[in-house]
């Protein structure tokens, strides 16, 4: 989830207030993520439709009961049995998404599981642990209800307690004494969802001190907090912040926290910042600037290039940042930007929805409308911090990459305003919301090599030899290329950029996308979608790739997915392995349009990624029942993109980590 933050002076977080969906100007929607677009836009007209949600209802007779653990070899990570949801809140009493997980360094078979999880109606952030490696899970329960209405230096709501609605965009992490932290925002969504105006926000941090995850510290410490009890809808506004604990042993900056984040502006700017505790997550610092100015930003869209820190930078437009840190307690941040010199155009302000932009945004997207309109690449960059996150280095390019598709064009007009990733063919079943994101490690065994991967479009397997080409923008300002409905055309690929000198220079920062090293190598995975992937390295230093893929059965054809693993001793030669065991149907919750927006892995020895698995029925109460002549039944439904309703739950499994 995502809301706002201003900047604050000395050395605590600074109070800020919230705004609407319907403030963000093009090029802020496009980068919004998945979770925060759904919880803006329910108060917005731009909120889609759950009308379309008309089910044919079959009685569940002796079927599970909402309760079903285990699935061959994958395991259930949420221990709560399903809620039974009205049809048209179906996915507000249920789902789970955005997940991540991690292990103690000093007992692997201890890990923590986190996401965003919906069972208590709205979205909130929820734990798990297991002491097994990953092979049984309890739940455990973030005290996130209220946090301190009043802190000296940091924040004043008026009152001795701030209450919140919800909380999501969670990331998980541990330090080398056997604390975990847990990463959550917490927000109010205001009117006209409720009948409270409260807008604000917070991201804050919680501590499990010394046992697993079991429990957590009351209440959470904030990283940043927005108080804007009476709605005043003044920006900035704050998405995806992901954290992680420097846990190596040695490290000058031993177990500091960092926490980075985008923050979307009212001059139409998102910039990427970092805050970090060295009191293992007691206090935070103010934030610091993460994607300074470079040649390699040349268009700024007309958007302000002042960071709240009062520094220039014309990388201003950025996307879904994840900190890492090296054995010699170096700090990288790698994320999306797209500032770079492609020669496309992003459409008018006002193409997508009549919607009017001020004259500065149209005289840029004029200039850029000028320019070839083919090509729609953009850039993953990484900064690093030599001196415990205090100041970073100018970005440098991981590589190119091609997003995903604009999802209305090629999907029958679902998801207006969003990428997705279609299958083949005529049906349009998959129109969940999704981009392409980096994620990044380094090798324990060698820390000058640092390994970042993402998600591309235009790659060796996809690309104008096999009739994929880019070919601009939407009206939406999302990407568009030919071939993306056609069998053996457009595919996603895991793409791999390698540095051996502590991220100076890396594989992708001359080579194109098209040429790029794959994780994914098995030959189905030429010719189908792979996509939201996660890696770790093993204590040895192999490397571990988790992603869903399209490569099994007629996933590809019908929207269904899997979850696969890759590895390699050698970030050349890749193996891969099936991971679960049998194929999941499209995702049916909240009508279909969000599967959360990234996934999780940890590989100690084995790895266990940790996704969201479809294959649990929804159910319903069965029309006609409880009543005054009928007892209450359970039903499971149809949907308009499945043949029946599904969950959205947590699952992992203990796998070895293949080799080439």
């Amino acid at each position: 989830m995502a809301f706002s933050l201003s900047a604050g002076t000395g050395s605590s977080p600074a109070a800020a207030t919230g705004i609407s969906y319907n403030q963000l100007n093009k090029i802020q929607k496009r980068l919004l993520s998945g979770g925060s677009a759904l919880a803006l836009q329910a108060n917005s007209s731009s909120n889609p439709s759950s009308s379309s949600f008309n089910p044919t209802y079959t009685p569940r007779g002796n079927g599970d009961k909402g309760c079903q653990d285990i699935l061959s070899s994958n395991v259930k990570v949420n221990a709560n049995c399903l809620n039974l949801t009205d049809a048209d809140l179906n996915g507000r009493g249920q789902a789970n998404n955005e997940t991540s997980i991690a292990y103690d360094p000093n007992n692997p078979q201890v890990m923590v599981a986190s996401a965003n999880d919906y069972r208590t109606g709205d979205g909130n952030c929820y734990t798990s642990y297991s002491g097994d490696g990953g092979r049984s899970w309890q739940d455990s329960t973030p005290p996130t209800s209220f946090t301190r209405g009043e802190e000296e230096d940091v924040v004043d709501f008026g009152a001795a307690r701030q209450y919140w609605g919800g909380g999501g965009d969670t990331s998980v992490a541990f330090d080398t004494k056997g604390n975990a932290y847990l990463s959550c925002q917490l927000f109010n969504r205001g009117e006209p969802t409720s009948n409270n105006p409260d807008i604000s926000s917070a991201l804050v941090l919680y501590r499990s001190t010394q046992n697993g995850g079991a429990s957590w510290n009351f209440p959470g410490r904030y990283v940043r907090a927005s108080a804007d009890v009476a709605a005043s809808g003044i920006s900035p506004f704050l998405d995806k912040q992901l954290m992680t604990v420097d846990n190596h042993v040695g490290s000058p900056y031993q177990d500091r926290v960092y926490v980075s984040w985008t923050e979307f502006a009212a001059d139409g700017s998102a910039f990427i910042y970092e805050a970090y505790s060295a009191d293992y997550g007691e206090h935070f610092t103010p934030p610091h600037l993460v994607s300074t100015t470079s040649s390699l930003c040349v268009q700024t869209f007309g958007a302000g290039t002042v960071a709240t820190t009062g520094e220039n930078s014309t990388c201003n437009e950025n996307q879904f940042s994840q900190p890492f840190t090296g054995p010699d307690g170096t700090l990288y941040i790698v994320y999306a930007n797209f500032n770079n010199s492609v020669s496309a155009g992003l459409p008018e302000e006002g193409d997508d929805e009549g919607e009017g932009g001020d004259e500065g945004e149209d005289a840029a997207g004029a200039a850029l409308n000028a320019a070839d309109p083919a090509d729609n690449r953009n850039q993953m960059l990484l900064s690093k911090s030599t001196d415990g996150g205090n100041t970073f280095s100018p970005p440098v390019k991981v590589s190119d990459y091609y997003d995903l598709p604009d999802c209305a064009t090629y999907q029958g007009g679902k998801d207006p305003g969003r990428a997705c990733v279609p299958e083949k063919g005529p049906s349009t079943n998959s129109y969940f919301r999704a981009v392409n994101y980096p994620s990044g490690a380094v090798d324990p065994t060698n820390p000058s090599k640092v390994v970042v991967t993402f998600g591309s479009y235009i790659n060796r397997h996809s690309n104008e030899s096999n009739g994929c080409v880019p070919t601009g923008f939407s009206p939406f300002g999302l990407n568009l290329y030919t071939g993306v409905k056609v069998p053996g055309s457009c595919n996603n690929d895991i793409l791999v950029s390698v540095s051996n000198d502590k991220g100076n220079t890396f594989t992708g920062t001359t080579a194109d996308p098209r040429v790029l090293q794959v994780a994914t190598t098995d030959p189905g995975q030429a010719t189908t979608d792979q996509w939201w992937q996660w890696i770790d390295f093993t204590k040895t230093g192999k490397l571990a790739t988790s992603y869903y893929d399209r490569q099994y059965g007629n996933d590809e054809t019908t929207g269904f997915s899997d979850v696969s693993l890759s590895g390699s001793n050698d970030t050349v030669n890749y193996g891969v392995k099936r991971v679960t065991s049998s194929s999941m149907p499209p995702p049916t919750q909240f009508d279909g349009v969000f599967f959360g927006d990234y996934t999780g892995l940890v590989a100690p020895s084995n790895a266990n990624p940790l996704w969201m698995d479809t294959r649990t029925p929804e159910l319903f109460l069965c029309p006609g029942t409880g009543t005054t002549s009928s007892a209450p039944q359970l039903c499971t439904a149809s949907a308009s993109n499945a043949a029946v309703a599904n969950d959205q739950e947590l699952r992992t499994a203990n796998v070895a980590v293949p080799s080439s």
